[in-house]
């Protein structure tokens, strides 16, 4: 619109000089004068103008960098929060995880300190019988086992109790009573020395036939089935191997094991398959 103006006052400026207009017309004179001093103004306009478009034009340039800018920095932010929420995420299961494992470690030692208790009153309980040296209390494999000798069980080369026996057995199997939740193996060993007689081929059959007999009289003694076992060793697991008399004399013994707990025991399971079979085969 401002070019137009220009236009049109440029061409009533020439048309005015052109027509032979006289010059000490004031009113001319003063008309032209006018129309000179509105087209510099018209021009200074202009230049104004041309110089705003172009700062406008640079802030346009310097706007669009700083929103591609931002752009960018926008994209590297949401790139940045996702990152720092999956390490988050990996972070709080670790965390699950690692609070589980702490509270299954602190199950297992309160279960520890509970059979801890249990054993030491179960010791103080043979204390009596400890000392007067009818019995030893062992632990063997992270077992408690109570030992008797088998002088003050059997006769030589015999599996039936003494009368002696059965007292001491009697003594042990009311201790044992108070132990809940509890299993027992009953083993019998005896020393290098082989029998051959009609009733025992070998110290395996003398060994197991001592044990099965401490079995039954713990039955007997109100000790439930289900909780007793028996075994025996024959000579296969001496305690003394010194081959001497004494040493020989301790390794003919009767062991009354305590069995551990299914939940003592470490968690096998990951090793069967779902058919029976050891995995990695």
């Amino acid at each position: 619109m401002r070019t137009t103006t220009l236009a049109l006052m440029a061409l009533m400026l020439g048309g005015t000089l052109a027509g032979g207009c006289n010059p000490h017309d004031a009113r001319d004179i003063a008309r032209i004068a006018d129309l000179e001093a509105q087209l510099r103004d018209a021009q200074g306009e202009r230049t104004r103008l041309d110089t705003r478009i172009s700062e406008i034009e640079g802030q346009n340039a310097e706007m669009v960098a700083r929103l591609r800018a931002l752009g960018q920095s926008v994209e590297d932010l949401e790139s940045a929060r996702a990152t720092l929420e999956s390490e988050r995420t990996a972070l709080r299961g670790t965390l699950d995880e690692t609070e589980r494992a702490l509270e299954e470690l602190r199950e297992r030692e309160r279960q520890q300190q509970a059979r801890l208790a249990t054993f030491r009153a179960m010791l103080e309980r043979f204390r009596a019988m400890i000392d007067a040296g009818r019995l030893r209390v062992r632990i063997v494999r992270n077992r408690m086992v109570v030992e008797l000798p088998d002088n003050v069980l059997f006769d030589s080369g015999d599996s039936e109790l003494r009368e002696q026996g059965q007292a001491t057995l009697a003594e042990v199997a009311t201790v044992l009573r108070t132990i809940d939740g509890r299993q027992f193996q009953v083993a019998g060993h005896t020393d290098d020395v082989p029998i051959h007689s009609r009733r025992f081929p070998s110290n395996w059959e003398l060994s197991t036939a001592r044990a099965v007999s401490v079995a039954r009289f713990l039955l007997e003694q109100g000790i439930p089935t289900e909780r007793i076992s028996a075994a025996g060793y024959a000579e296969s697991q001496p305690i003394d191997m010194t081959g001497t008399p004494e040493g020989r004399a301790r390794n003919r013994r009767i062991e009354i094991q305590l069995v551990p707990n299914l939940d003592e025991l470490p968690d096998l399971s990951s090793l069967v398959g779902e058919r029976g079979e050891t995995s990695g085969h």
